[in-house]
């Protein structure tokens, strides 16, 4: 089944948690946890996705690169001009899934429009 989640006024996190549950296929009947499911999250208006407080500056990005001290730091809004909204909501939802086989399989479940 498709659900359309329009983003408008609404807040990253909550967005983000709806997603989840509906990749995870929980809102579904017949929901099984070792299944990957069949439901789909279709994005709307991405562009006016919000968050709260001062997370633009302080809501830290890492990522490593594999060597020695090579830790780099990115802010919300760094991350936001080079990747776009919809990065920063995949992570989000990527980081509420459980972490197994079935994660990636879910993932390519979200569908932006």
């Amino acid at each position: 089944m498709d659900y359309k989640i329009d983003c408008a006024e609404k807040k990253l996190g909550r967005v983000a948690s709806e997603v989840a549950t509906i990749l995870q296929g929980k809102k579904n009947p017949s929901y099984d946890p070792r299944l990957e499911g069949d439901d789909r999250a279709i994005i709307l208006n991405i562009d006016k996705l919000g968050y709260s407080g001062n997370k633009e500056e302080q809501k830290i990005y890492y990522s490593h690169t594999t060597q020695i001290g090579h830790l780099k730091k990115r802010t919300l809004g760094r991350v936001i001009e080079k990747h776009g909204m919809s990065y920063v909501l995949k992570k989000a939802v990527e980081n509420m899934l459980p972490r197994n086989r079935l994660r990636s399989k879910r993932m390519k479940r979200i569908i932006f429009e």
